[in-house]
């Protein structure tokens, strides 16, 4: 009796439970069908009815592109063009100039120069711009330049260019580009192996155990890896980089979401390479996404003394998904956990401010989590290192000056004052001499008091009453220029460090700048100070 009673109770739940997943169904793949069918419409409709031509598929791009910006920044759609610069961005390999380059108006600007690369054959350096490449004239082409100086191997691209305001004419071989996911490794002190690690691509884990292997080899007994900057990867790569220190079958991340199919554990799958030796991780601002998972991992493992600032805050999973027409769509599919349990994802994209902003969690909100031997690390805000170097946290006024090129600009034309002295660097007595190119050139700070004084001039234009008010706008404006002028003075170390490291990047390149760290960088000094000191690493890691 019970028996039956007990399945006569069961199987009409089960039928309501069918009912409401069958109407939730429904429903969600009707609005769908519907929403569908008004855009189609709606597109057909304007594109008919419009009174100038349009470019169907030019405006079909950008209106999916600004829709997906309503969900989050990583959510991204990808035309045929896209989808060739993610694959370059997975592999690090293709064939061009060798160059990072960015488009400024009718312009491309060369913004560094990888060494022995086609760029740097054909004698080109940073801060030079291209107006024209082979027929086709910047100001008059509005899609992405970029592409123009991609093609086969040993094709021939010509340019026109400007340098120091000289017209210039040159001529680039086009060859395989290989950005190295480690660009540099080198044995310090005798002991101490210094690995950089600038990308999670395809190749990443293989190079990081190379440079490993042969650092061991030469005598290293305690390792710093150095992810600063590194803007993360792929997942599966961050896994294997923490397989190199840590046991096979060690959970390092798992990743959460509503669809099932993306829920998912994953664990180191060989034998590491060490398991005992000293290792400091250093990760700042800029260090997102695969470089939280290792940080945030080995930290969570107590295997790795974290050094630097707060990481970026990135605990979101994309995984591309294939579209008609050879596009694709980047979609956030789950969250990562690291092995505490803790998402250390910064901005919620679900909640907006009243400027349409995701909101960033509150200190006062995170959620504390247990290492494995105890240590409590928290959630909500990225990987906060054990140790932190205050020192070297970014200035708002110092991020400004890169933004807005005035350090770049400033560095070019010390570099052609100074060509004859490769090993020229500036001081402190110069300072001056780049707070006068930042008020010559007229460089905007773009703080937030900057952008509101100028909201109140724009407004009173509107409103006919900006000669009215121009006496107190020009005194508002002399009081904030000096306030910046002393943020400047204020942080005048740390922008002096800045512009020598652009510096030392043209003279040198990238390996340059990577050498001059080791000996003089603050982060990599106190990295190698506590992996030298036994007992205050013990003592971080409760050993």
């Amino acid at each position: 009796m019970k028996s039956l009673f007990r399945k006569r109770i069961i199987f009409p739940i089960i039928g309501i439970v069918f009912l409401f997943v069958g109407v939730s169904f429904k429903s969600d793949f009707f609005e769908l069908a519907k929403q569908i069918e008004i855009f189609t419409n709606l597109f057909k409709t304007v594109n008919q009815n419009y009174v100038d031509e349009t470019n169907p598929g030019d405006l079909m791009d950008k209106g999916i592109k600004s829709m997906l910006k309503e969900l989050d920044p990583y959510t991204v759609f990808f035309n045929e063009q896209d989808v060739i610069k993610f694959k370059i961005n997975n592999t690090g390999e293709y064939t061009g100039i060798g160059a990072m380059i960015t488009r400024k108006d009718d312009k491309v600007i060369l913004k560094e120069i990888y060494k022995d690369f086609p760029a740097d054959k054909a004698g080109l350096k940073a801060g030079d711009e291209i107006i024209q490449i082979d027929d086709v004239v910047l100001k008059d082409f509005k899609d992405d330049a970029s592409q123009l100086l991609k093609g086969t191997k040993n094709s021939k691209v010509n340019i026109v260019y400007f340098r120091q305001g000289k017209k210039m004419n040159g001529t680039i071989i086009l060859d395989e580009v290989e950005i190295k996911a480690v660009p540099y490794f080198k044995l310090l002190d005798d002991s101490i192996g210094y690995i950089v690690l600038s990308k999670f691509t395809e190749k990443a884990s293989a190079e990081t155990k190379a440079a490993l292997l042969e650092l061991k080899k030469q005598g290293a007994t305690k390792i710093v890896l150095d992810l600063r900057g590194n803007p993360g990867g792929l997942l599966s790569e961050a896994v294997n980089i923490c397989n190199l220190f840590v046991p096979k079958n060690e959970i390092i991340v798992t990743t959460k979401s509503k669809v099932q199919k993306h829920n998912n554990t994953y664990k180191t799958q060989f034998e590491p390479v060490d398991l005992e030796i000293p290792l400091a991780i250093i990760v700042n601002g800029r260090s997102a996404s695969a470089s939280e998972i290792v940080s945030g991992a080995l930290q969570d493992l107590d295997r790795a003394v974290i050094v630097g600032n707060r990481s970026f805050g990135k605990g979101l999973v994309q995984r591309p998904l294939n579209l008609s027409y050879g596009t694709q769509v980047k979609v956030t599919i789950s969250k990562y956990y690291t092995p505490s349990g803790r998402c250390i994802q910064a901005l919620d994209y679900s909640q907006k401010d009243e400027n349409g902003k995701a909101i960033r969690t509150d200190s006062k909100n995170f959620n504390a989590f247990k290492t494995k031997k105890g240590r409590v690390v928290y959630d909500g805000g990225g990987v906060l290192p054990d140790v932190e170097v205050v020192e070297t946290k970014p200035s708002t006024v110092s991020k400004s000056l890169e933004a807005n090129d005035a350090i770049f600009n400033f560095v070019t034309e010390f570099y052609y004052k100074n060509q004859n002295n490769p090993n020229a660097l500036f001081t402190s007595n110069e300072f001056d001499s780049f707070k006068q190119f930042v008020k010559k050139n007229e460089y905007k700070l773009n703080t937030e008091t900057e952008k509101a004084l100028l909201n109140v001039l724009e407004v009173a234009k509107t409103e006919n009453i900006d000669a009215t008010i121009q006496s107190e706008y020009n005194g508002l404006k002399t009081a904030i220029d000096k306030a910046n002028e002393k943020e400047m003075d204020k942080n005048k170390t740390e922008i002096i460090g800045k512009i020598n490291d652009e510096i030392i990047t043209r003279f040198a390149y990238k390996e340059g700048l990577f050498e001059y760290d080791t000996k003089n960088n603050l982060e990599i000094k106190k990295a190698i100070s506590i992996l030298n000191n036994t007992s205050e690493y013990n003592k971080i890691l409760k050993k």
